[in-house]
């Protein structure tokens, strides 16, 4: 892709006239904001003036080809860097290419037993085993909001925030219906049954400001439930907040009312800035037709099959036979290919911009 170096240009442009106005600034949050951008814009800047250099290094081995003494060297490097030129510019590319704003943010990662009873329920506690495996290979950690256990064993419904440096970036396509065929373990006839789990991730931002009037909000108290004896709340200090215009509903039940009313909040806002996310992806899906990141969490993303120890993702028609490392927390397989589909479609947003 060749770039405009109109649009390299005003990359770096507006990174020196950031990095001027931070040595003047006095105020704050304008230092803040001008750091942040300063540190998102790094990365482009680097890559747009090595492309620069390249560029110009391949300008003066063109010239140094006339010359009977150097040509032969000149054109050796002058196809070592024509190779590595495409490469440079499709990084350039997809650092320039539209992104997502919450790439770096943490999450809120939601797993719910679907159909299949006790059966779903068991593979919604084995998929948040698997994440929060995952989460700790990569040094992220994870926060339990709160849990609703099966009768026979996993999850009915499991909240936890992932707080890390690009959580959302790497999980955001794992938002959808997960889908188990496995022989239960109190099935005698050995038949193999197939069940679900639903997963949602949603981004965790600090900074964006969601407004909520006391009007359009029902707060109630009550008493939490335990496993029994010394465990069981005896004070009404869980907290459930209903948001009236959407009918979101969200609860937190730790020890302290307090606690679970500031959560509480916390989680109502990831869910209202939530829904601003999944309208801006479903228009943006529409207009590219790609299945990845399309915000659509009622459909099925992939299916886990136990008896063949593989598992097949619908939206990129991948499918590793490496069941059993997968379900250990190692998705890094899964999650790198739909990244790089997710960026094949950037570049091709990027493509048609540039005509």
């Amino acid at each position: 892709m060749r770039l405009p170096q109109a649009r390299l240009d005003q990359v770096l442009d507006r990174f020196h006239e950031v990095e001027a106005r931070m040595g003047s600034a006095t105020d704050g949050a304008e230092i803040v904001r001008l750091s942040k951008e300063h540190a998102e814009l790094k990365p482009v800047v680097d890559a747009v003036q090595g492309l620069a250099r390249a560029r110009a290094e391949m300008a003066d081995l063109e010239a140094m080809t006339a010359d009977p003494e150097m040509a032969a060297m000149a054109e050796e490097e002058l196809r070592a860097l024509t190779d590595r030129l495409p490469e440079l510019e499709r990084e350039v590319a997809l650092l320039l290419a539209p992104r997502d704003a919450d790439e770096n943010a943490s999450a809120v990662l939601e797993v719910r037993a679907g159909t299949g009873g006790d059966e779903a329920a068991l593979f919604a506690g084995d998929l948040f085993r698997m994440y929060s495996r995952y989460a700790s290979t990569r040094g992220w950690r994870i926060e339990l909001d709160s849990a609703t256990e099966g009768d026979a064993g996993g999850y009915k419904e499991i909240i936890a925030t992932v707080t890390g440096e690009g959580v959302f970036g790497r999980l955001k396509f794992e938002s959808g219906v997960h889908r188990v065929q496995r022989v239960p373990t109190t099935e005698s006839q050995g038949r193999i049954h197939t069940s679900a789990a639903t997963v949602a991730v949603l981004p965790e931002v600090e900074d964006v400001e969601i407004e909520i009037h006391d009007k359009d909000i029902r707060i109630d108290t009550f008493r939490a439930s335990g496993s029994g004896g010394q465990h069981v709340n005896t004070t009404d200090s869980a907290v459930r907040i209903t948001h009236l215009p959407t009918g979101i509903m969200v609860t937190s039940s730790e020890k302290s009312q307090h606690v679970n009313r500031d959560k509480a909040m916390k989680n109502l806002r990831v869910r209202l800035y939530d829904m601003q996310r999944q309208a801006k992806d479903l228009a943006r899906s529409d207009s590219r037709k790609s299945q990845v990141g399309s915000g659509d969490r009622s459909e099925r993303i992939r299916t886990y099959n136990y008896p063949q120890g593989r598992v097949s993702d619908h939206r990129i028609n991948l499918t590793l036979h490496s069941l059993p490392q997968i379900m250990e927390g190692d998705i890094d397989p899964l999650l790198n290919a739909l990244i790089a589909e997710d960026q094949a479609a950037r570049l091709a947003d990027l493509e048609a911009e540039f005509g």
